[in-house]
């Protein structure tokens, strides 16, 4: 499959997802200990759709929050990042939260609070209420965590997936399997389902076994990486973009397998890595970049939100790109 976009044919890049507070502690002391906490904001699309806005790109989520002061807090600080907004408030239900715990500096767990949040409310109708606006996308980008979150939500993809279809807009899909959500015999049917579904899938060498229902199994090798690439392609027909971490990534499009390599880096803080590899790999798509180079803006932006606490905030401007990697530069003054 050749996996193009039509870059400004549309208004760019709609997400679809919960966004939760995020509570992360200092290195030390222990959270049993009575540490002190910050307050963030965190959620795979919503990365996804902050990353996509500060390279440029007109960028759009949809969701639901509560009616709560963390619902204040998600809403505005997207807003600021440039993010088009859609999320209704909901009155009879709480915004999500999710808790990182964390030992001598570096993250451990992420711990959910999300059962009955507002986003577990998230229905079908209102998909619709925006179905115009997927529909004058450039592109439709789901994950495998909301449908995690219960029937309604799972529906809710499925509809805003079918609207981006019908009006071709272009499907991408990071699987993003959370066990701590549901299990592997659960998600699989759906996950694949929805790969089946899309333009573009995303997945780790877990993931990926997952989608075939195969045991998990190490991938050592970019020549192992291939061959599970294309096991992908073959049983779902899209374009593949698999995440390998230190290894890099390999794309297959075409029957061509594409190797993109990732520079060693001193990992701060790994969450929201993922997302940031998916928002550098759709931005260089939109702008109709060949497959290696859409591997390398990604790896590089997901290489420095492993370099800065928080799931968003190390996020790149396209005015920043230049200096990614660069060591030993002088300050300006």
């Amino acid at each position: 499959m050749n996996v193009v976009v039509t870059g400004g044919r549309g208004t760019g890049v709609v997400t679809l997802g919960e966004t939760m507070a995020l509570l992360t502690p200092p290195p030390a002391p222990r959270l049993r200990d009575g540490a002190a906490m910050t307050l963030g904001i965190g959620g795979a699309e919503s990365n996804v759709a902050i990353a996509l806005a500060r390279l440029g790109f007109g960028s759009t989520w949809i969701s639901r929050v509560g009616d709560d002061d963390f619902g204040t807090l998600i809403t505005r600080e997207l807003r600021a990042e440039g993010v088009t907004v859609l999320a209704e408030r909901d009155p009879a239900a709480f915004t999500g939260m999710m808790v990182k715990e964390a030992r001598g500096g570096r993250t451990l767990r992420v711990r959910y609070y999300r059962k009955g949040s507002a986003v577990s409310r998230l229905s079908v109708s209102d998909v619709e209420r925006y179905a115009g606006v997927i529909a004058a996308a450039d592109v439709l980008h789901v994950t495998g965590i909301t449908p995690a979150l219960g029937p309604a939500p799972a529906q809710s993809v499925l509809a805003a997936v079918d609207i981006a279809r019908e009006h071709g807009t272009f499907v991408s899909f990071d699987v993003n399997f959370r066990s701590a959500l549901w299990a592997r015999e659960q998600a699989q049917p759906v996950l694949a389902d929805l790969a089946r579904r899309a333009d573009l899938t995303f997945a780790g060498p877990e993931e990926a076994a997952l989608l075939l229902g195969a045991d998990p199994f190490a991938v050592h090798t970019f020549e192992d990486g291939e061959k599970l690439a294309r096991e992908l392609a073959a049983a779902f027909g899209a374009g593949i973009v698999l995440k390998l971490g230190a290894l890099g990534a390999i794309t297959l499009q075409d029957e061509d397998a594409h190797h993109g390599p990732t520079t060693p880096i001193v990992v701060t803080d790994p969450v929201g890595a993922g997302d940031a590899f998916v928002g550098g790999y759709l931005a260089a798509l939109l702008e109709q970049r060949p497959p290696l180079e859409c591997l390398s803006l990604a790896n590089r932006i997901g290489g420095a939100v492993c370099q800065a606490p928080g799931d968003w905030e190390g996020l790149p401007t396209r005015a920043e790109l230049p200096a990614l990697g660069v060591t030993g530069a002088e300050v300006e003054r």
